[in-house]
């Protein structure tokens, strides 16, 4: 067992008592119109399933959504004669002629066929997650659409994971409640009114392409089947609305809607599937709405609460009251971009990144892709894609830290699937063992170079993805699941044992060709991406090489193996400090075209890897501040968010949450007339906006906000490493910390209080004591022990289910 260490950089004052929640703190947000655009809608997903209603009051759009929705299919994608010219591509690179070499891996060294289609994949092989189509409701009142409308309220409630929207018309008020259960695993809608009879409305179904709609008795069916790329005969998919009257009222269907006069209360089941997972969507939706259709909606909120609420109860935030949690969100977001007092927005923003991961993924399905689970289009931007050189990466950083640890597991189960296209790849373009991927994923275990190599070249994607599966090992301490997923690993780090190659200029083992993601260096007058190595590719590869080495000690297998690795990652260049005293992004010193770029790869090794740290390489961690300085702070929404998590590790709280108010900066401001795009920030709906709404911004950010006030990440944890002056008071429980310890804490005037600490397991801990901690109160399992404290350290050796309480 790896020891831990805690390290409080507080002062401790007297002991209170631990709040388990904050009851006066609401975790909602609000509008006080109707959606105007997609980005004011309100997202509900339970891992499957999506839905965003715009809360129209005449006609209401809910857009639905299914994880698995994708156009395309499974392709080879291998180009067969790119090997051919590797050894030309590495010999040009070495002669220092970077340009010609990129110029021929233009021509050679890129997949076969149309790739992603530049983005636009929806009708190529690649494909393009889609929306699964429109719900459309028409209403009728009493008095005609002319009727004027008071006390409209729309609300996400995160607590509950229900959209609801209340106004009264005519005298009569109206409520309408949605959810994705997570109990039925459907979508449910209930509509009522305090009048008699005062419901009266339509539904119908469509989407931009490729449907036909039906109906079924009183049941609304859409289904259709989208282009494979090919012969058009790809994914098919079905969608079932039935409505369930407890009030009474009159229910009529035509050929493709379905009406409802003179109802008091209405129920929508709403059922989707498609046949990625099972070959009958059809049986399957029939049989999901009968499972429910009898159930009265009390019951069916409270199958959805029970599964959510185990997930969603088990971390929380206090930061505060301001008073501003009574403004409309966006008049919120409005307001805090000139006062920052507002420390509950970051406690909602917070606890918006867990919903957005519980909703947009669950074991057994897809991890969430660019835009989790939701969508509005046939062509979604980037094709709404798994994006492997940081998003989606970056989509699963709050899954451990905030206590979501199954959460991880779709994100591994659909690594293990990418590895046999994988191979081949590695084969076909490398000549190597093991498996590859490059910047490009999606459900059809697409792993070859994008089209383009200024991007599609990079291909440690598969050594980043396994640094997943080991952290999710470091937070569980499950050797099972380490031996079930060491073949992943170890075919990682094989492919870089072949594909590693000595750079005759420096005899180190570099990667190449490669590129820094994204980013471009001046050559000849040129931009320029490809590169023989990179310092991410070296962060990436060495912690690759280091994971392996140490899970294949644990489960003692593979000792050639891990010699090989040690020797091979004791040549690759190490993080190096340049001449003006940034770290070095290539192994040359090159000069990066765009200073600002959105991308900062070479600080991979400060966050999420761990080889920089305060105060384990001083030197290197000033190098990263200077060139998080010059890369500077605004930047797309999920730039900014990676950034939050580089100023936290440099224990910098007052700069981490001055790129939080950077990220929580209106992307869209509306003039009256319409909204217009402001640049990388939060839309109105609080989704992360690169710009377009990327969710990779919503969960890096959250996972930011983690590392504000826990961090585990060198063998210790340290309580409150970079709280900024703004949540001077505060509490948070349920963090989890590696070793698999749950972490809670009381701060006030910026001064800690009070730690607890549970282990789920047996596991020593060492926890590193302030100077000033004469007064310290020990008491485990509620009683009081006495310990001896030998250099500043405390020594606990916790069994399973024991819990340590820290009082001063």
């Amino acid at each position: 067992m790896k020891a831990v260490h805690i390290v409080f950089t507080l002062s401790i004052l007297s002991g209170c008592t631990l709040p388990e929640a904050n009851k006066t703190t609401p975790l909602s947000y609000y509008f006080q119109t109707p959606a105007r655009i997609w980005e004011e809608t309100l997202p509900l997903g339970n891992g499957r399933l999506g839905m965003m209603p715009d809360g129209g009051i005449d006609r209401e759009t809910i857009v639905l959504n299914e994880i698995s929705l994708w156009s395309g299919r499974r392709q080879d994608a291998s180009n067969p004669y790119a090997n051919l010219y590797l050894k030309s591509i590495r010999w040009l690179l070495f002669k220092g002629r970077n340009d010609v070499a990129q110029d021929l891996m233009y021509e050679t060294f890129v997949c076969k066929g149309k790739g992603s289609g530049q983005g636009n994949g929806a009708d190529v092989p690649y494909g393009s997650y889609q929306l699964l189509g429109n719900l459309i409701l028409n209403y009728t009142y009493l008095h005609g659409a002319n009727a004027p409308v008071s006390s409209y309220r729309r609300e996400l409630n995160l607590e509950h994971a229900t959209a609801t929207v209340s106004f009264t018309r005519d005298s009569i008020h109206y409520t309408r409640e949605a959810f994705t259960s997570f109990g039925g695993d459907l979508g449910v809608i209930h509509l009522s009114a305090n009048a008699e009879q005062a419901l009266n409305f339509t539904i119908g179904m469509n989407r931009p392409e490729r449907y036909e709609v039906t109906t079924s008795g009183n049941d609304l069916i859409m289904r259709g089947q989208l282009n494979n790329g090919t012969d058009g005969k790809g994914m098919r998919y079905v969608a079932r609305v039935r409505i369930i009257l407890p009030r009474g009222g009159m229910l009529s269907a035509s050929d493709t809607t379905v009406s409802i006069q003179n109802a008091s209360e209405a129920n929508l089941l709403v059922s989707m599937a498609t046949d990625y997972f099972g070959d009958d969507p059809e049986a399957q939706v029939v049989s999901l709405l009968d499972a429910s259709a009898d159930k009265d909606i009390r019951t069916l909120k409270d199958e959805h609460l029970a599964v959510y609420g185990k997930l969603f109860k088990r971390a929380g935030l206090d930061l505060g009251w301001s008073g501003k949690e009574e403004l409309p969100i966006d008049r919120r977001l409005a307001a805090f971009e000139e006062d920052k007092h507002d420390p509950g927005l970051a406690a909602l923003y917070f606890q918006f990144g867990r919903y957005l991961l519980i909703s947009s993924t669950r074991p057994g399905l897809l991890p969430p892709n660019l835009q989790g689970l939701w969508a509005n289009t046939i062509q979604t931007p980037w094709n709404g894609d798994y994006h492997l050189n940081i998003n989606l990466q970056m989509n699963l950083w709050p899954a451990e830290v905030t206590n979501l640890t199954e959460l991880h597991l779709p994100l591994i189960e659909w690594t293990k699937q990418q590895v046999a296209s994988g191979e081949q790849t590695a084969k076909v373009y490398y000549n190597a063992r093991g498996w590859v991927t490059h910047i490009l994923g999606n459900p059809w275990e697409f792993t070859a170079p994008g089209e383009h190599p200024s991007w599609g070249a990079t291909n440690t994607s598969a050594a980043w993805l396994c640094e997943h599966l080991y952290t999710h090992y470091l937070y569980t301490q499950d050797t099972d699941y380490l031996n079930e997923v060491y073949p992943v690993m170890r075919g990682a780090a094989l492919f870089f044992a072949d594909m590693l190659v000595e750079d005759p200029r420096s005899h180190y083992l570099v990667t190449a060709p490669t590129t820094s993601p994204e980013n471009a260096f001046v050559f000849n007058d040129r931009q320029i991406h490809i590169c023989a190595g990179s310092t991410m590719d070296n962060q990436i590869v060495r912690g690759l090489f280091t994971h392996t080495i140490e899970a294949a000690s644990i489960l003692g297998v593979d000792t050639a193996l891990t010699e090989e690795l040690a020797a091979k990652r004791a040549r690759l260049m190490p993080t190096t400090i340049g001449e003006d005293g940034r770290i070095m992004e290539w192994l040359e010193p090159f000069v990066e075209a765009e200073p600002h770029h959105r991308h900062v790869s070479h600080l991979y090794g400060l966050y999420p890897g761990n080889e920089i740290s305060v105060e384990g390489t001083p030197a290197l961690a000033e190098a990263a501040r200077k060139s998080l300085e010059a890369r500077g702070d605004k930047s797309t929404g999920w730039s900014m968010a990676w950034k939050i998590n580089f100023w936290a590790r440099l224990h910098e709280g007052e700069h981490a949450f001055k790129l939080l108010g950077d990220l929580l900066t209106p992307a869209l401001r509306y003039d009256g007339t319409k909204y217009n795009g402001e640049g990388g920030g939060t839309a109105p709906n609080l989704f992360c906006m690169h710009p377009p709404f990327q969710i990779d911004g919503n969960f890096g950010a959250c996972a930011g906000i983690a590392e504000m006030l826990v961090q585990s990440h060198s063998d210790r944890i340290e309580l409150l490493p970079a709280l900024p002056q703004a949540w001077k008071n505060g509490s948070f429980y349920g963090l989890k910390v590696r070793g698999g310890g749950e972490v809670s804490a009381t701060w006030k005037e910026g001064l800690l209080t009070e730690a607890r600490l549970r282990a789920p397991l047996a596991y020593t801990y060492h926890i590193k004591l302030p100077a000033h901690s004469a007064r310290l109160s020990i008491s485990m399992n509620q009683k009081p022990v006495s310990l001896p404290v030998i250099s500043g350290m405390l020594t606990l050796d916790m069994q399973a289910g024991d819990e340590v309480l820290l009082t001063f």
